[in-house]
């Protein structure tokens, strides 16, 4: 009686092909770990504060200063329209800086004829400069709400700019190719491990289930 043909070994073709995606799979997989590695431990410690929101206190401060405009650039403010949304002219946009260390260049306006109102919002907090038209007086009151109340607002993008903004969206693709790459090295190794399936399934379950019985 002859012993059982052994099962046909994979071709060095296949073998080679296997390792060449495993290589490239291993590198795009660390190198997106890398790039998001910051952001994904911002966006879950974020996760949870927001999720708590409620039960974290936090203690409002306000601050208010003031300064009168000179007199050279009051005067601008007489040609100046009396109902507009256009940002302050550049002088006035300089002065605020040196005043108050707060940018409002190209920052639209709320003016009427008798003050101009300009929002500055911020991850964090809240404030707005006004400026008195036929006084020049100007008033500039912020508002800070902490640490937590920013880094949530950051995880939110509320009122971060245009920079934060462009990261978050390369922080998203970052974690698209590092969970992609993962669930492509689990196929791979699904064989040798055979809890991958399971725990993948799981992991696509227990949200939907929770989404379906418990989410109103």
């Amino acid at each position: 009686m002859t012993d059982a043909a052994a099962p046909p070994r994979p071709s060095k073709a296949l073998n080679a092909s296997r390792s060449f995606w495993l290589k490239q799979l291993h590198q795009w997989h660390w190198i997106s770990a890398a790039l998001s590695l910051t952001g994904l431990l911002l966006f879950a410690v974020t996760g949870v504060t927001l999720n708590h929101a409620a039960q974290i206190p936090a203690d409002p401060a306000t601050v208010e200063q003031t300064a009168t405009l000179p007199a050279p650039l009051a005067e601008r403010l007489t040609a100046f329209p009396e109902e507009t949304t256009d940002p302050v002219p550049d002088a006035i946009a300089r002065w605020a800086a040196d005043a108050f260390k707060v940018r409002i260049a190209g920052r639209p306006t709320e003016t009427t004829a008798d003050e101009i109102y300009i929002a500055l919002a911020e991850p964090g907090g809240d404030g707005w400069l006004t400026i008195d038209r036929a006084t020049g007086e100007a008033l500039r009151e912020r508002t800070t709400r902490g640490w937590v109340a920013w880094l949530n607002d950051l995880h939110k993008g509320r009122n971060t700019g245009p920079v934060w903004y462009w990261f978050i969206d390369i922080f998203a693709v970052a974690c698209v190719v590092f969970a992609v790459t993962g669930f492509a090295l689990s196929w791979m190794h699904a064989r040798q491990r055979p809890s991958t399936w399971p725990l993948l399934g799981l992991g696509l379950l227990i949200p939907a289930v929770i989404a379906l019985l418990f989410i109103h």
